[in-house]
Protein backbone atom coordinates (compact mmCIF):
# COMPACT_ATOMS: atom_id res chain seq x y z
CA UNK A 1 0.00 0.00 0.00
CA UNK A 2 2.72 2.47 0.98
CA UNK A 3 6.12 2.76 2.58
CA UNK A 4 4.47 3.73 5.86
CA UNK A 5 4.68 1.05 8.58
CA UNK A 6 1.53 -1.04 8.75
CA UNK A 7 -0.83 -0.05 11.55
CA UNK A 8 -2.76 -2.59 13.66
CA UNK A 9 -6.01 -3.90 12.20
CA UNK A 10 -9.02 -2.81 14.26
CA UNK A 11 -10.74 -5.60 16.18
CA UNK A 12 -13.57 -5.42 18.72
CA UNK A 13 -12.14 -7.53 21.53
CA UNK A 14 -11.59 -4.75 24.06
CA UNK A 15 -14.63 -3.72 26.18
CA UNK A 16 -15.12 0.01 26.33
CA UNK A 17 -13.92 0.64 22.79
CA UNK A 18 -16.17 1.90 20.03
CA UNK A 19 -15.87 -1.30 17.91
CA UNK A 20 -16.80 -3.46 20.92
CA UNK A 21 -19.87 -1.32 21.60
CA UNK A 22 -21.04 -1.77 18.01
CA UNK A 23 -20.98 -5.56 18.28
CA UNK A 24 -22.25 -5.77 21.86
CA UNK A 25 -24.88 -3.02 21.79
CA UNK A 26 -25.65 -1.70 18.31
CA UNK A 27 -26.11 -5.05 16.60
CA UNK A 28 -28.63 -6.35 19.19
CA UNK A 29 -30.50 -3.04 18.87
CA UNK A 30 -30.62 -3.45 15.09
CA UNK A 31 -32.08 -6.93 15.48
CA UNK A 32 -34.81 -5.49 17.72
CA UNK A 33 -35.57 -2.75 15.19
CA UNK A 34 -35.79 -5.24 12.33
CA UNK A 35 -38.23 -7.40 14.33
CA UNK A 36 -40.51 -4.41 14.77
CA UNK A 37 -40.33 -3.25 11.15
CA UNK A 38 -42.30 -6.16 9.67
CA UNK A 39 -44.82 -8.79 10.82
CA UNK A 40 -42.27 -11.54 10.44
CA UNK A 41 -43.28 -15.18 10.69
CA UNK A 42 -42.30 -17.48 13.60
CA UNK A 43 -39.41 -19.06 11.70
CA UNK A 44 -37.91 -15.63 11.08
CA UNK A 45 -38.18 -14.70 14.76
CA UNK A 46 -36.44 -17.95 15.68
CA UNK A 47 -33.67 -17.17 13.20
CA UNK A 48 -33.29 -13.67 14.64
CA UNK A 49 -33.11 -15.15 18.16
CA UNK A 50 -30.34 -17.45 17.00
CA UNK A 51 -28.47 -14.57 15.35
CA UNK A 52 -28.70 -12.49 18.53
CA UNK A 53 -27.18 -15.29 20.60
CA UNK A 54 -24.60 -16.05 17.95
CA UNK A 55 -23.33 -12.51 17.37
CA UNK A 56 -23.05 -11.64 21.07
CA UNK A 57 -21.82 -14.90 22.59
CA UNK A 58 -21.17 -17.39 19.81
CA UNK A 59 -18.63 -18.06 17.10
CA UNK A 60 -18.62 -17.57 13.36
CA UNK A 61 -20.38 -20.37 11.50
CA UNK A 62 -20.05 -20.76 7.72
CA UNK A 63 -22.92 -20.04 5.37
CA UNK A 64 -25.07 -22.99 4.27
CA UNK A 65 -23.65 -25.03 1.41
CA UNK A 66 -26.37 -23.80 -0.96
CA UNK A 67 -25.93 -20.08 -0.20
CA UNK A 68 -25.76 -18.20 -3.50
CA UNK A 69 -22.70 -16.21 -2.41
CA UNK A 70 -20.86 -18.87 -0.44
CA UNK A 71 -17.99 -18.86 -2.95
CA UNK A 72 -17.56 -15.10 -2.51
CA UNK A 73 -17.40 -15.44 1.27
CA UNK A 74 -14.95 -18.31 1.02
CA UNK A 75 -12.73 -15.97 -0.99
CA UNK A 76 -13.32 -13.21 1.56
CA UNK A 77 -12.13 -15.22 4.57
CA UNK A 78 -15.14 -17.17 5.88
CA UNK A 79 -13.26 -20.44 6.29
CA UNK A 80 -10.31 -18.66 7.89
CA UNK A 81 -12.48 -17.11 10.60
CA UNK A 82 -14.94 -19.98 11.12
CA UNK A 83 -15.05 -21.09 14.76
CA UNK A 84 -13.62 -17.83 16.09
CA UNK A 85 -15.43 -15.28 18.23
CA UNK A 86 -16.99 -12.36 16.38
CA UNK A 87 -14.92 -10.12 18.64
CA UNK A 88 -11.58 -11.65 17.67
CA UNK A 89 -11.64 -11.13 13.90
CA UNK A 90 -11.18 -7.82 12.05
CA UNK A 91 -13.99 -5.46 13.00
CA UNK A 92 -14.77 -4.61 9.37
CA UNK A 93 -15.19 -8.32 8.67
CA UNK A 94 -17.42 -9.07 11.65
CA UNK A 95 -19.66 -6.07 10.93
CA UNK A 96 -20.13 -7.13 7.32
CA UNK A 97 -20.76 -10.71 8.41
CA UNK A 98 -23.50 -9.54 10.77
CA UNK A 99 -25.48 -7.90 7.97
CA UNK A 100 -25.08 -10.91 5.71
CA UNK A 101 -26.38 -13.21 8.47
CA UNK A 102 -29.23 -10.81 9.23
CA UNK A 103 -30.46 -11.03 5.65
CA UNK A 104 -30.24 -14.81 5.87
CA UNK A 105 -32.33 -14.77 9.05
CA UNK A 106 -35.21 -12.86 7.46
CA UNK A 107 -35.18 -14.89 4.24
CA UNK A 108 -33.96 -12.10 1.97
CA UNK A 109 -32.12 -14.44 -0.40
CA UNK A 110 -34.26 -17.57 -0.10
CA UNK A 111 -37.04 -18.38 -2.60
CA UNK A 112 -40.38 -17.48 -1.09
CA UNK A 113 -42.60 -14.54 -0.18
CA UNK A 114 -39.89 -12.69 1.79
CA UNK A 115 -37.26 -12.85 -0.93
CA UNK A 116 -35.90 -9.40 -1.74
CA UNK A 117 -37.78 -7.59 1.06
CA UNK A 118 -35.40 -4.96 2.46
CA UNK A 119 -35.62 -5.17 6.28
CA UNK A 120 -34.46 -1.55 6.54
CA UNK A 121 -36.81 -0.07 3.95
CA UNK A 122 -39.38 1.39 6.40
CA UNK A 123 -36.76 3.54 8.12
CA UNK A 124 -35.26 4.62 4.79
CA UNK A 125 -38.63 5.75 3.45
CA UNK A 126 -39.58 7.47 6.70
CA UNK A 127 -36.44 9.58 6.51
CA UNK A 128 -36.90 10.34 2.82
CA UNK A 129 -40.50 11.46 3.39
CA UNK A 130 -39.81 13.50 6.53
CA UNK A 131 -40.53 17.24 6.92
CA UNK A 132 -36.78 17.78 7.32
CA UNK A 133 -36.30 16.55 3.76
CA UNK A 134 -38.96 19.02 2.58
CA UNK A 135 -37.05 21.86 4.23
CA UNK A 136 -33.75 20.81 2.69
CA UNK A 137 -35.26 20.57 -0.79
CA UNK A 138 -36.91 23.98 -0.39
CA UNK A 139 -33.46 25.48 0.30
CA UNK A 140 -32.52 24.61 -3.28
CA UNK A 141 -34.75 27.46 -4.47
CA UNK A 142 -32.44 29.96 -2.75
CA UNK A 143 -29.44 28.26 -4.31
CA UNK A 144 -30.76 28.61 -7.86
CA UNK A 145 -29.75 32.25 -8.29
CA UNK A 146 -26.21 31.86 -7.01
CA UNK A 147 -23.14 31.71 -9.29
CA UNK A 148 -22.33 28.23 -10.57
CA UNK A 149 -19.16 27.84 -8.51
CA UNK A 150 -21.02 28.78 -5.34
CA UNK A 151 -23.78 26.29 -6.11
CA UNK A 152 -21.22 23.58 -6.79
CA UNK A 153 -19.45 24.18 -3.48
CA UNK A 154 -22.71 24.24 -1.53
CA UNK A 155 -23.81 20.96 -3.10
CA UNK A 156 -20.42 19.40 -2.43
CA UNK A 157 -20.74 20.28 1.25
CA UNK A 158 -24.31 19.02 1.22
CA UNK A 159 -23.03 15.68 -0.04
CA UNK A 160 -20.26 15.72 2.56
CA UNK A 161 -22.49 16.32 5.57
CA UNK A 162 -25.41 14.20 4.39
CA UNK A 163 -28.45 14.51 6.62
CA UNK A 164 -26.63 17.17 8.66
CA UNK A 165 -26.15 19.25 5.52
CA UNK A 166 -28.82 21.96 5.96
CA UNK A 167 -28.07 23.72 2.69
CA UNK A 168 -29.61 26.94 3.94
CA UNK A 169 -27.16 27.05 6.81
CA UNK A 170 -24.22 26.18 4.58
CA UNK A 171 -25.07 29.08 2.29
CA UNK A 172 -25.36 31.64 5.08
CA UNK A 173 -22.59 30.45 7.40
CA UNK A 174 -19.79 31.57 5.10
CA UNK A 175 -16.42 30.57 6.50
CA UNK A 176 -17.54 30.09 10.08
CA UNK A 177 -16.53 26.45 10.27
CA UNK A 178 -13.04 27.25 9.03
CA UNK A 179 -12.47 29.93 11.68
CA UNK A 180 -13.61 27.90 14.70
CA UNK A 181 -10.92 26.86 17.19
CA UNK A 182 -11.70 23.22 16.41
CA UNK A 183 -13.20 23.28 12.91
CA UNK A 184 -15.98 20.97 11.82
CA UNK A 185 -13.97 20.28 8.69
CA UNK A 186 -10.72 18.73 9.92
CA UNK A 187 -9.19 18.37 6.45
CA UNK A 188 -10.28 20.26 3.35
CA UNK A 189 -8.84 19.45 -0.07
CA UNK A 190 -11.94 20.80 -1.79
CA UNK A 191 -10.00 23.20 -4.01
CA UNK A 192 -7.93 20.30 -5.33
CA UNK A 193 -11.09 18.45 -6.31
CA UNK A 194 -12.60 20.94 -8.75
CA UNK A 195 -9.80 20.93 -11.37
CA UNK A 196 -10.33 17.19 -11.75
CA UNK A 197 -13.95 17.87 -12.74
CA UNK A 198 -13.26 20.77 -15.07
CA UNK A 199 -11.20 19.06 -17.74
CA UNK A 200 -11.89 19.43 -21.43
CA UNK A 201 -13.40 17.30 -22.75
CA UNK A 202 -15.42 16.55 -19.63
CA UNK A 203 -14.82 13.12 -18.17
CA UNK A 204 -16.55 10.51 -16.05
CA UNK A 205 -17.25 10.80 -12.33
CA UNK A 206 -17.52 7.63 -10.26
CA UNK A 207 -19.33 8.19 -6.98
CA UNK A 208 -19.31 5.37 -4.42
CA UNK A 209 -22.51 6.01 -2.48
CA UNK A 210 -22.94 5.59 1.24
CA UNK A 211 -26.37 5.94 2.84
CA UNK A 212 -29.85 6.12 1.36
CA UNK A 213 -32.62 8.58 2.20
CA UNK A 214 -31.65 12.12 3.15
CA UNK A 215 -27.96 11.34 2.67
CA UNK A 216 -28.37 9.99 -0.85
CA UNK A 217 -30.40 12.98 -2.04
CA UNK A 218 -27.45 15.43 -1.73
CA UNK A 219 -25.23 12.98 -3.63
CA UNK A 220 -27.76 12.91 -6.45
CA UNK A 221 -28.11 16.69 -6.40
CA UNK A 222 -24.35 17.04 -6.80
CA UNK A 223 -24.33 14.61 -9.73
CA UNK A 224 -27.25 16.41 -11.38
CA UNK A 225 -25.49 19.77 -11.06
CA UNK A 226 -22.20 18.49 -12.46
CA UNK A 227 -23.99 16.94 -15.44
CA UNK A 228 -26.18 19.97 -16.11
CA UNK A 229 -23.23 22.38 -15.96
CA UNK A 230 -20.99 20.24 -18.15
CA UNK A 231 -18.32 19.63 -15.52
CA UNK A 232 -18.73 15.91 -16.28
CA UNK A 233 -20.24 14.14 -19.27
CA UNK A 234 -21.10 10.93 -17.43
CA UNK A 235 -21.53 9.64 -13.89
CA UNK A 236 -21.32 6.11 -12.54
CA UNK A 237 -23.04 5.68 -9.18
CA UNK A 238 -21.87 2.65 -7.22
CA UNK A 239 -24.49 1.28 -4.82
CA UNK A 240 -24.86 -1.91 -2.81
CA UNK A 241 -26.28 -5.03 -4.48
CA UNK A 242 -28.38 -5.78 -1.39
CA UNK A 243 -29.29 -4.08 1.93
CA UNK A 244 -26.20 -3.49 4.03
CA UNK A 245 -25.22 -1.59 7.18
CA UNK A 246 -28.88 -0.60 7.77
CA UNK A 247 -29.00 2.44 5.52
CA UNK A 248 -26.56 1.83 2.67
CA UNK A 249 -28.03 2.76 -0.70
CA UNK A 250 -29.28 0.16 -3.17
CA UNK A 251 -30.75 0.61 -6.65
CA UNK A 252 -34.26 0.73 -5.17
CA UNK A 253 -33.15 3.54 -2.85
CA UNK A 254 -31.79 5.53 -5.79
CA UNK A 255 -35.10 5.25 -7.63
CA UNK A 256 -37.00 6.26 -4.48
CA UNK A 257 -34.78 9.33 -4.10
CA UNK A 258 -35.12 10.36 -7.75
CA UNK A 259 -38.90 9.98 -7.52
CA UNK A 260 -38.84 12.10 -4.36
CA UNK A 261 -37.07 14.85 -6.27
CA UNK A 262 -39.25 14.72 -9.37
CA UNK A 263 -42.34 14.88 -7.17
CA UNK A 264 -41.09 17.90 -5.23
CA UNK A 265 -41.73 21.55 -5.96
CA UNK A 266 -39.41 24.24 -7.22
CA UNK A 267 -35.76 23.70 -8.07
CA UNK A 268 -35.71 20.20 -6.57
CA UNK A 269 -38.00 18.94 -9.31
CA UNK A 270 -35.61 20.30 -11.93
CA UNK A 271 -32.75 18.34 -10.42
CA UNK A 272 -34.99 15.28 -10.43
CA UNK A 273 -35.76 15.68 -14.12
CA UNK A 274 -32.05 15.97 -14.93
CA UNK A 275 -31.38 12.72 -13.07
CA UNK A 276 -34.32 10.90 -14.64
CA UNK A 277 -33.20 11.91 -18.12
CA UNK A 278 -29.58 11.00 -17.37
CA UNK A 279 -30.59 7.53 -16.19
CA UNK A 280 -32.68 7.10 -19.32
CA UNK A 281 -30.02 8.18 -21.82
CA UNK A 282 -27.03 6.54 -20.11
CA UNK A 283 -25.24 9.63 -18.79
CA UNK A 284 -25.92 8.29 -15.28
CA UNK A 285 -25.26 4.58 -14.80
CA UNK A 286 -25.76 2.46 -11.70
CA UNK A 287 -23.33 -0.23 -10.59
CA UNK A 288 -23.98 -2.81 -7.87
CA UNK A 289 -20.78 -4.84 -7.77
CA UNK A 290 -20.66 -7.82 -5.34
CA UNK A 291 -17.42 -6.45 -3.88
CA UNK A 292 -19.36 -3.42 -2.62
CA UNK A 293 -20.70 -5.68 0.15
CA UNK A 294 -17.43 -7.44 0.85
CA UNK A 295 -15.68 -7.24 4.24
CA UNK A 296 -12.37 -6.27 2.62
CA UNK A 297 -10.51 -3.03 1.88
CA UNK A 298 -10.59 -1.55 -1.60
CA UNK A 299 -6.95 -2.45 -1.98
CA UNK A 300 -8.22 -6.01 -2.59
CA UNK A 301 -10.76 -4.99 -5.25
CA UNK A 302 -11.15 -7.28 -8.30
CA UNK A 303 -9.80 -6.31 -11.70
CA UNK A 304 -13.13 -5.33 -13.26
CA UNK A 305 -13.89 -2.87 -10.47
CA UNK A 306 -10.35 -1.53 -10.64
CA UNK A 307 -10.84 -0.89 -14.37
CA UNK A 308 -14.06 1.01 -13.67
CA UNK A 309 -12.30 3.38 -11.28
CA UNK A 310 -9.23 3.69 -13.51
CA UNK A 311 -11.36 5.01 -16.36
CA UNK A 312 -12.83 7.85 -14.28
CA UNK A 313 -11.56 11.41 -14.15
CA UNK A 314 -12.31 11.20 -10.42
CA UNK A 315 -13.76 8.67 -8.00
CA UNK A 316 -15.56 10.19 -5.01
CA UNK A 317 -15.80 7.78 -2.08
CA UNK A 318 -18.61 8.74 0.27
CA UNK A 319 -19.10 8.04 3.95
CA UNK A 320 -17.42 6.47 6.93
CA UNK A 321 -17.60 2.80 5.96
CA UNK A 322 -16.22 3.45 2.49
CA UNK A 323 -13.42 5.51 4.03
CA UNK A 324 -12.49 2.59 6.27
CA UNK A 325 -12.33 0.39 3.19
CA UNK A 326 -10.42 3.01 1.19
CA UNK A 327 -7.55 3.59 3.63
CA UNK A 328 -7.71 0.26 5.47
CA UNK A 329 -9.55 -0.33 8.76
CA UNK A 330 -6.51 0.19 10.94
CA UNK A 331 -5.35 2.32 13.84
CA UNK A 332 -3.31 4.61 11.62
CA UNK A 333 -1.52 7.51 13.29
CA UNK A 334 -3.80 10.45 12.36
CA UNK A 335 -0.93 12.23 10.60
CA UNK A 336 -0.35 9.31 8.21
CA UNK A 337 -0.50 10.87 4.73
CA UNK A 338 -3.76 10.14 2.92
CA UNK A 339 -1.85 9.96 -0.37
CA UNK A 340 0.32 7.14 0.95
CA UNK A 341 -2.46 4.87 2.15
CA UNK A 342 -4.42 5.37 -1.09
CA UNK A 343 -1.44 5.06 -3.45
CA UNK A 344 -2.80 1.71 -4.69
CA UNK A 345 -6.04 3.28 -5.99
CA UNK A 346 -6.16 3.14 -9.81
CA UNK A 347 -7.00 6.80 -10.42
CA UNK A 348 -7.64 10.15 -8.74
CA UNK A 349 -9.76 9.66 -5.63
CA UNK A 350 -11.55 11.95 -3.18
CA UNK A 351 -13.00 10.99 0.19
CA UNK A 352 -16.05 12.83 1.54
CA UNK A 353 -16.65 11.57 5.04
CA UNK A 354 -18.29 12.46 8.33
CA UNK A 355 -16.19 10.96 11.13
CA UNK A 356 -18.06 8.08 12.80
CA UNK A 357 -15.29 5.57 13.58
CA UNK A 358 -11.71 5.49 14.82
CA UNK A 359 -9.97 5.39 11.44
CA UNK A 360 -8.37 8.65 10.35
CA UNK A 361 -5.46 9.72 8.15
CA UNK A 362 -4.18 12.92 6.63
CA UNK A 363 -4.46 15.31 9.58
CA UNK A 364 -1.86 17.90 10.44
CA UNK A 365 -0.23 17.54 13.84
CA UNK A 366 -1.77 20.85 14.88
CA UNK A 367 -5.29 19.78 13.96
CA UNK A 368 -4.94 16.49 15.80
CA UNK A 369 -3.62 18.25 18.91
CA UNK A 370 -6.49 20.77 18.89
CA UNK A 371 -9.09 18.02 18.51
CA UNK A 372 -7.63 15.93 21.33
CA UNK A 373 -7.34 18.97 23.61
CA UNK A 374 -10.97 19.92 23.02
CA UNK A 375 -12.63 16.49 22.89
CA UNK A 376 -10.08 13.83 23.86
CA UNK A 377 -10.90 11.04 21.36
CA UNK A 378 -14.64 11.70 20.98
CA UNK A 379 -14.05 13.64 17.76
CA UNK A 380 -13.29 10.37 15.97
CA UNK A 381 -16.75 8.83 16.35
CA UNK A 382 -19.27 11.56 17.15
CA UNK A 383 -20.22 12.56 13.60
CA UNK A 384 -19.58 16.24 14.37
CA UNK A 385 -16.47 16.52 12.21
CA UNK A 386 -15.89 15.79 8.54
CA UNK A 387 -13.18 15.81 5.91
CA UNK A 388 -12.56 16.23 2.20
CA UNK A 389 -9.35 14.51 1.13
CA UNK A 390 -8.05 14.22 -2.43
CA UNK A 391 -5.27 12.15 -3.97
CA UNK A 392 -4.50 12.94 -7.59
Amino acid sequence: MSDHPTAPVIVADEPGTFPHSVLAERHPAIIRQVREAFPYEPWQHRALDALLADCTRGTIEPLPADAHDRRHWETWGMDTYAGRSWYDVPWLWSESWFYRRLLHAVGYFAPGPWQGIDPFRPSKLAELDSPATDEELAALDDLAGRPEEERARALLHGSLWGNRADLGFRLSAGGAEETAAVPGLVADDGERLWPLLGTSPAGTLCLVADNAGRELVPDLLLIAHLLACGRINRAVLHVKPYPYYVSDATTADVIDAVRRLTGAEGAAAGYGRVLWAALTDGRLTLRAHPFSCSPLPYEDMPDDLRADFAAAALTVVKGDLNYRRLVGDRYWPPTTPFAEVTAYFPGPVAALRTLKSDVITGLTAGTEAALVAAEEQRWRTGGTHALIQVRT
